[in-house]
């Protein structure tokens, strides 16, 4: 019963933003909370869930935060404007290098399996750069998403040696050769 709430949740938060019925704050507290009461929780026990799921992403988000606040700020003064000029004129303006470079630097950031930190690295220097040479910045997040993932399956990710520490497993037992 639960995991039907659940998904039921999940589709009314989808369809509630995609036909732009209501603004997303307002969609991903309210719907929760009407299908926790649904599903029998007192308002005691929502309470406490909100508490423990709140102090379990606190960190992440302020990080979110002041990043956002960080880098929009770095962006407005300028900062990167050197460097998006030396990105430019290195990769001539040809998009596919561009594309090449954003898959190398978003593999290389992917490395310790941390995704907020791989788009804190990847994103702020350069989204500025993809918006000069008017490329769909959807193509940037492809693209870190895509090298993200891959990374995040093979022997030497993050994710993977996270996997083996709780098992209590050498890497290479997640891996045996065919």
């Amino acid at each position: 019963m639960i995991t039907f709430i659940g998904l039921c949740i999940i589709f009314a938060i989808v369809t509630l933003l995609l036909t732009e019925k209501t603004s997303p704050i307002i969609a991903l507290i309210l719907i929760p909370f009407i299908g926790a009461l649904l599903a029998g929780f007192s308002l005691d026990e929502i309470g406490k869930f909100y508490q423990s799921g709140t102090r379990s992403v606190m960190q992440i988000a302020i990080m979110f935060i002041f990043a956002i606040l960080f880098f929009g700020i770095m962006n407005d003064v300028g900062l990167f404007n050197p460097l998006i000029r030396k990105l430019v004129e290195l990769t001539r303006g040809n998009v596919i290098a561009v594309t090449v470079g954003t898959v190398i630097i978003s593999t290389i950031a992917q490395l310790d399996g941390a995704g907020a930190s791989t788009f804190l690295l990847v994103v702020p220097p350069l989204l500025p750069l993809y918006k000069q040479l008017r490329m769909n910045p959807y193509l940037l997040f492809l693209l870190l998403a895509a090298s993200a993932g891959v990374v995040n399956m093979l022997p030497w990710g993050g994710p993977t040696g996270r996997v083996a520490t709780v098992l209590g497993k050498d890497v290479a037992e997640l891996y045996p050769p065919p």
